[in-house]
């Protein structure tokens, strides 16, 4: 049976109402960046041709980073978008202060044929009801457990939940597997962790990709790492990590990302969750610049774990070889 709510089986930290408020009306403990000087803009971006999307590559995959989590994947024969957002504000209500500071790299009309949506969790950064209803209610979504039955009173027609570590077939040849995150999930004060949240990982075409959704640092990483490693390509978030007493928790921090790299045993990855939506209190620039040091502290090549653009694609080929397709 499906709990009713749902928890991160590790211990972390909880922080309560009154610390999130502490934090948003600035008061002590207050944080400096750990770069001071690191630039406060947003991600560079790189509009993305409709024409190098409108066909699948006929081996391997294509993967297009649409800013923040969000990224279309093409191989298998199938085009699927993950936690796709194409909203300009993350929340409920149109916020200036959580207005989107870089635009999609192309339209929701720019895309090709899509085949189905992972995902994440229900936070609105990853769950975009607008862009949802725009793409169509009968296109399929897999979603971790605890969705399935909200969406469909949005009227979202075929929705799959997937509990951690189950495999679901999307397509012959092609498997989706749920993979644990340390996260939460909430719409409104009303509903925190009422459905469940997780990361994605697909094996098909000879390939597997891995999307790691949200996720505070934990154990959990090396045993994705020893039940589907080597993962060809990952999907790692880098940024909405200061306040660290808070964020440390759910989001990664450039060196706890580098380190997850190294445990999951990606081959290679791109950074992600970052430049797009201004979340939290470091400078928006100061993720890739943390990054960059803690790769070169592990001897991680900078094209094994890329920074890109909004709007950059990569090439997967079956045998682990990364080419940048742009």
């Amino acid at each position: 049976m499906r709990p009713k709510s749902f928890r991160n089986p590790w211990a972390h930290d909880e922080h309560g109402f009154s610390e999130i408020l502490r934090w948003k009306l600035g008061l002590p403990p207050l944080e400096k960046p750990l770069f001071p000087d690191a630039p406060d803009t947003p991600a560079a971006r790189s509009p993305l041709n409709p024409q190098d999307i409108a066909t699948r590559p006929t081996e391997g995959w294509q993967i297009s980073w649409l800013g923040h989590a969000s990224f279309l994947l093409q191989g298998a024969g199938v085009s699927l978008l993950v936690d796709p957002v194409f909203s300009n504000h993350c929340t409920p209500l149109p916020l200036p202060s959580l207005r989107r500071l870089s635009p999609p790299p192309c339209g929701l009309q720019d895309l090709p044929q899509i085949h189905a949506v992972l995902l994440t969790h229900s936070h609105y950064d990853h769950l975009d009801l607008p862009t949802l209803r725009r793409l169509g209610r009968h296109l399929p979504l897999y979603v971790p457990e605890g969705h399935a039955e909200w969406l469909r009173r949005k009227g979202f027609k075929e929705v799959t939940e997937i509990p951690w570590f189950e495999t679901r077939q999307i397509t012959t040849g092609l498997n989706l597997t749920a993979t644990p995150a340390q996260h939460f999930s909430a719409r409104s004060l009303w509903d925190k962790n009422l459905a469940h949240w997780c990361g994605w990982l697909l094996d098909g075409a000879s390939c597997k990709l891995w999307h790691a959704g949200d996720s505070g640092y934990c154990e959990v990483f090396r045993e994705i790492g020893e039940r589907f490693g080597p993962i060809d390509f990952g999907m790692i978030p880098i940024g909405a990590y200061q306040p660290r007493h808070i964020m440390r928790s759910m989001h990664l921090n450039p060196e706890e990302a580098a380190q997850v790299f190294l445990e999951t045993r990606c081959r290679r990855a791109v950074a992600m969750h970052w430049g797009t939506f201004r979340l939290t209190d470091e400078p928006l620039g100061e993720p890739p610049l943390r990054l960059a040091s803690a790769l070169e502290k592990h001897g991680i090549a900078t094209d094994d774990f890329i920074i890109g653009a909004i709007g950059q694609s990569w090439h997967i080929q079956p045998v682990a070889e990364v080419c940048d397709h742009r």
